[in-house]
């Protein structure tokens, strides 16, 4: 077992697991603080560094690429306060980080954990019901819906709309981009069917960020809806995904409805109302699994 506290919070490592607590002092940024405790496999990590320094050294986690979806979200954009696999460390402490260095490294190497990258999440993401203001809204998520709300601040072509409330199989992608100099940053989200060529500051399904200390929190909205879209190096999901042995009726999950037939729009949105039902249903009594509803959802909507 090894183990290090400092201000900015303990990490610990029993040999499958190293495990993340932020510290509660003040100066801990928010996003770190409500990311709260993270649990890291073995199997995710790519490698481990300390790297020392006159006062303060620095401990860095490396995770295989595509593991997390926070830092999938992020794309290597968190700023170093707000990056939860980063630890501050107390010169006088060093002797302990390179200690729990040394085991988290033997512990990789007798395990033969391949450093490639995934495709698939190891992590799961940050927990919901998740939601955070900054710049000019505010972003919510529940699991299966976003909302975005608007403040003084947002632009009014964009406020006259609205809040924006959406389910994640709408989402194509999410995008986050901290600010950079004088440009603002970003959360959006990428809608199927809903292209748009707005700048952020005009775009209602974009919140602006202006590159403030909270700013960070909105990459945990992004991060909680990337791990409930497909994994980017995932295998490319079939035209037709929807599980037939879920179902002695295949029709009733996934045929039927945008294949022809005399019904017209309005037929169709009634039809693709009662197969939602249907599906809502069947994973009520147990029939599907929270991730095989999500695909098979995913895979009706696209049919329609």
């Amino acid at each position: 077992m090894a183990e290090i506290t400092q201000r900015d919070g303990t990490w610990s490592f029993d040999g499958d697991t190293v495990r993340i607590v932020p510290g509660r002092d003040k100066r801990v940024n928010p996003a770190r603080q409500a990311l709260g405790e993270l649990a890291v496999p073995l199997e995710a990590l790519a490698g481990i560094a300390y790297e020392p320094g006159r006062r303060t050294g620095r401990l860095r986690l490396k995770l295989r690429e595509g593991a997390d979806p926070l830092l999938q979200a992020a794309g290597g954009e968190l700023p170093e306060a707000a990056d939860p696999y980063q630890l501050p460390v107390d010169s006088e402490r060093a002797g302990v980080a390179e200690y729990m260095v040394d085991e988290v490294r033997q512990a990789l190497l007798l395990e033969q954990v391949d450093a490639e990258p995934c495709d698939r999440y190891l992590l799961p993401g940050p927990s919901v019901p998740l939601s955070a203001s900054a710049g000019d809204g505010t972003a919510s998520f529940d699991g299966e819906q976003i909302r975005l709300e608007w403040n003084w601040k947002t632009e009014q072509a964009k406020k006259s709309g609205g809040p924006r409330v959406f389910p994640v199989s709408d989402v194509e992608a999410v995008q986050w981009s901290p600010a950079k100099g004088l440009e603002n940053g970003y959360l959006r989200f990428a809608l199927f069917k809903v292209p748009t060529s707005a700048p952020p500051k005009y775009d209602p399904y974009a919140v602006v960020m202006y590159g403030l200390k909270r700013d960070p929190l909105m990459a945990l909205v992004a991060a909680a809806v990337t791990a409930r879209l497909p994994h980017p190096a995932g295998p490319p999901e079939p035209a037709d995904a929807v599980p037939v042995a879920l179902t002695k009726d295949p029709a009733a999950l996934g045929g039927g409805a945008g294949q022809g037939g005399d019904g017209g729009g309005d037929t169709d949105h009634d039809a693709l109302l009662r197969r939602l039902r249907e599906l809502g249903e069947l994973r009520s009594n147990g029939v599907l699994t929270e991730e095989e509803f999500t695909a098979v959802k995913q895979a009706v909507l696209r049919r329609f």
